[in-house]
């Protein structure tokens, strides 16, 4: 495979466009290239699956995998399962499911496999029982609480286990017992012998195995002991050849750890590990088991409900994987800790659908307009089901001729926004660019219309609204004296797509929902979701296909839900408002 050692100055990111310096990871990695260090840079994405993908992860497989696909390397997937009490088939099936959404291939070839610690726990037993051999670990029979008193503090050093001078034989027979489910959970663990002095807590004798005494995923029930993550996770990179293993900043004071057992152990290759900070974003909750507990207690419908920050929320929401990889890269990868404003997610999301969502109009709180010289439409008028309709074409994008265009029916009745007409005429048209009583509007891609009158119920809600077309203004000027206020959208009100339309805001209404002494769940905002039933759409959408997303013209940007939607009615998720109604809030 080629290495590409990119120039200080190269675009880094194909999908962003930008330009921009290296990160400190790719100075470090063109670095090691141009020396010689590695004739291939190999790195991976380590998941937990006791979970679904948030945004943060986005970032670090966008890391991971961009590192890769840049300097012509390989990037692994593979899955940290060392607990089985937390981790389920289904968060396995769902984080591969977002990886390759996102557009990434694991491994050096197409049909490369899914990795797994699982499949390697042959290997750390051995290596458990070459540092026992090596005088280097021990079973230990502390109770936990016993262990947290022995460990000490940031201040005060820890004193030794009372198990910690057995003798070899004593600690390979305890730990086959172990092995052999002759203990309970808790009962014992096997510990590293390192120093219980060390300034830095996690070298004071870490656990490397605890007994776990459920089935695995994976392994089924061979194993009821299961190292830790710490242990398990250099020796993985190790077997695997990562070069630059890659963690966020909070692994930064387990590096220690991490190089000891690769000192301490016949691995079959030396990895580095390096650390970035994590995205930070406020507004948002990623604490797996926060969001675990919205799932659990029903504030939300699922791991994958548009509100959550997870992969497959913002997936079934509409945001695109080309978005969220354009705002990774927007970001950065910094040292530091910092919080990104989730605007800069928005705003990446909004830029990206307005380049690419087709256009289409949809009206949700629908007011019929009645236009009674609709005879007067002129040429082109045909007969669609018996009824006389003029079809007006519009672009499918204003700036896509590539994307083609749509042919919309015109009839004598069609729906418009209830809040786009006023019978309030003492309005400027400056500050009212709708529809008002007795004054011209276009509809868009149609004739200008007047407002003549209207029909109310008994409560006085206006029904109906009477207009006259003013002819020969389809994709003309009227006459003078007839100058529209503003363009208005519009659907057929015989022919159209009836829908249900899902309004999803932000999930918390707090910029920092889980700071401090916070309940987080005091901050979810009630107005997150908004259903919007008997709205009405253009026929071209009863062709819309999962994961297109469509700019409904003044409206927003909205995806067909894949969850809710039926053959008879669809249902549209709005990913995003077409402008930042977040700003005057803070």
């Amino acid at each position: 495979m080629t290495t590409n050692i990119p120039s200080n100055n190269e675009k880094p990111n194909k999908a962003s466009g930008q330009d921009r310096p290296l990160n400190f990871l790719e100075q470090i990695i063109t670095k090691d290239l141009q020396e010689g260090k590695h004739s291939q840079i190999v790195t991976r994405f380590p998941p937990e699956p006791n979970g679904y993908l948030h945004i943060g992860h986005a970032k670090s497989i966008c890391l991971n995998f961009g590192l890769a696909e840049r300097f012509g390397g390989v990037c692994n997937l593979r899955f940290d399962d060392t607990n089985p009490a937390k981790e389920d088939q289904e968060y396995i099936d769902s984080i591969i499911e977002d990886v390759k959404w996102l557009g990434f291939q694991w491994g050096q070839e197409s049909n490369a496999e899914v990795k797994f610690a699982s499949k390697y726990f042959d290997q750390f037993y051995e290596w458990a029982l070459h540092l026992i051999h090596d005088n280097k670990a021990y079973v230990c029979h502390l109770s936990p609480d016993e262990a947290r008193q022995y460990r000490g503090t940031l201040k005060e050093p820890g004193k030794n286990s009372p198990y910690r001078d057995r003798s070899k034989e004593e600690n390979l027979a305890e730990f086959e017992k172990m092995r052999a489910g002759e203990y309970d959970e808790g009962a014992c663990v096997l510990r590293a012998k390192i120093d219980m002095a060390a300034p830095n807590i996690n070298l004071r004798d870490p656990i490397l195995y605890r007994i776990r005494k459920q089935s695995h995923h994976q392994t089924g029930d061979q194993w009821c002991i299961y190292p830790t993550y710490d242990f398990a996770h250099g020796q993985e990179d190790a077997i695997e050849g990562i070069t630059h293993s890659i963690c966020t900043l909070e692994f930064a004071d387990h590096r220690p750890l991490y190089e000891w057992f690769i000192e301490n152990l016949p691995v079959p290759s030396q990895p580095t590990q390096y650390e970035f900070a994590r995205l930070q974003l406020n507004y948002t909750v990623t604490s797996k088991r926060k969001l675990k507990q919205l799932v659990d207690e029903g504030h939300v419908d699922g791991w994958d409900d548009p509100r959550m920050p997870t992969i497959s929320g913002m997936r079934r929401r509409g945001y695109t994987p080309r978005a969220l990889r354009n705002f990774c890269d927007i970001i950065g990868v910094t040292k530091s800790d910092s919080q990104v404003d989730v605007g800069m997610l928005e705003y990446a999301v909004r830029d990206d659908l307005n380049d690419n969502a087709p256009r289409a109009m949809c009206v949700l709180q629908p007011l019929k307009l009645v236009i009674t010289n609709f005879d007067e439409a002129g040429d082109g008028v045909e007969s669609s089901g018996g009824e006389p309709t003029l079809w007006v074409t519009q672009p499918g994008h204003p700036n896509r001729p590539e994307l083609g265009e749509r042919k919309l029916p015109f009839t004598k009745e069609v729906y418009i926004e209830r809040g786009d007409f006023t019978e309030d005429t003492s309005l400027s048209r400056k500050k009212f660019k709708r529809l008002v009583s007795g004054d011209y509007v276009r509809l868009r891609g149609a004739h200008v219309i007047k407002a003549e009158r209207v029909e109310k119920d008994e409560a006085g809600e206006i029904t109906e609204v009477h207009c006259t077309l003013v002819p020969n203004t389809v994709g003309a000027n009227p006459p003078e004296g007839m100058k529209p206020r503003g363009v208005i959208h519009w659907v057929s009100a015989t022919q159209h797509v009836n829908c249900q339309v899902r309004l999803y805001d932000r999930l918390f209404n707090d910029d920092a929902p889980d700071a401090g002494e916070k309940n987080f769940l005091d901050f979810i905002n009630p107005d997150s979701l908004t259903i919007v039933d008997g709205a009405k759409a253009e026929l071209s959408l009863r062709d819309a296909q999962l994961e297109q997303s469509y700019q409904f013209e003044r409206e927003g940007y909205f995806t067909l839900d894949r969850r809710y939607s039926t053959e008879t009615l669809p249902v549209f998720n709005r990913a995003i408002g077409l402008k930042d109604t977040w700003a005057n809030k803070v």
